[in-house]
């Protein structure tokens, strides 16, 4: 039986073009989206489009990281840098604002923007498809579609008021390219303090380099112009199972040792967050 179109799919058509022929328009039909020139993209029925083409991305979150993020999310723990998110995304678009979450994961971030714009619609693209089943669900006014955030992306020129980009990969080019001339970009990453007593106890977890800031600037330079940075940082309480999840939710996980993540008391009952939230402002002309 063919997959209904999610509402908040199809509110999102004008949005998206064929990843294959670039053509602008896909339209619905029989369970799927298809283009003018008649390639086809399967609807899951779980809510999420996958205009995936060619080789897959592999890099995306698997199950078990994806419900350890769920769980921890669950929690709160991070829920002020949730609202700083969205308060920032307020900021920089309207009540109606079209906002595009590249690497949205579970759709947590975007769906706390959603919840600051009562007319807002959010596209969330990721390699996940685990991710992408929640991200579809996360808001009423949320779609999902699978993409690799390293190609272009298969949406149309100028058609977001804000990307977020939140502790996930970026492609500078594709976020002016898909930005309106007013659009804004918000790019969320960790200080060199977020989470250190996690990473001092387990010295395996991937390291925040310490040339990110400089990096970061030179990759967006030539696209952008930072017009402000937040600093959003406070200590967290983690209990055991807190814990656990907060590594086993990231590409960490595949580095620590299962000792350490079974010796109770080995891991932090209180950790710091800490990030660095910037807006962007699109440099015209490109």
């Amino acid at each position: 039986m063919p997959v209904s179109l999610p509402p908040a799919l199809e509110l999102s058509l004008d949005l998206l073009r064929c990843p294959t022929c670039r053509t602008r328009h896909l339209h619905p039909g029989r369970g799927a989206l298809r283009c003018p020139v008649g390639h086809t993209f399967d609807i899951a029925r779980h809510g999420y489009a996958s205009l995936l083409t060619g080789s897959r991305a592999t890099s995306g979150d698997d199950a078990a990281m994806v419900q350890a993020r769920e769980r921890f999310l669950s929690t709160g723990t991070y829920a002020p840098l949730r609202k700083a998110v969205g308060r920032l995304a307020a900021d920089a678009g309207s009540e109606q604002a079209t906002v595009v979450d590249v690497g949205c994961g579970t759709g947590y971030y975007l769906a706390g923007v959603l919840d600051q714009l009562s007319g807002g619609r959010g596209l969330g693209l990721d390699t996940s498809v685990r991710a992408l089943r929640s991200a579809a669900r996360a808001h009423d006014r949320t779609a999902a579609v699978a993409w690799d955030v390293f190609r272009p992306f298969p949406l149309a020129d100028g058609v977001a008021d804000v990307v977020l980009d939140v502790f996930a990969p970026r492609n500078p080019a594709e976020f002016h390219r898909v930005l309106r001339p007013t659009g804004r970009l918000i790019v969320v990453r960790p200080t060199g303090r977020h989470l250190a007593e996690l990473r001092e106890r387990l010295p395996t977890m991937v390291a925040i380099d310490p040339a990110k800031e400089q990096r970061l600037h030179r990759a967006l330079n030539p696209f952008f112009e930072a017009t402000a940075t937040e600093q959003v940082e406070y200590p967290a309480t983690l209990t055991g199972p807190d814990a656990l999840d907060l590594v086993a939710m990231t590409p960490s996980a595949r580095h620590v040792s299962q000792a350490d993540l079974n010796d109770d008391g080995f891991l932090p009952d209180q950790v710091t967050v800490s990030v660095l939230a910037t807006t962007y402002q699109p440099r015209w002309p490109r």
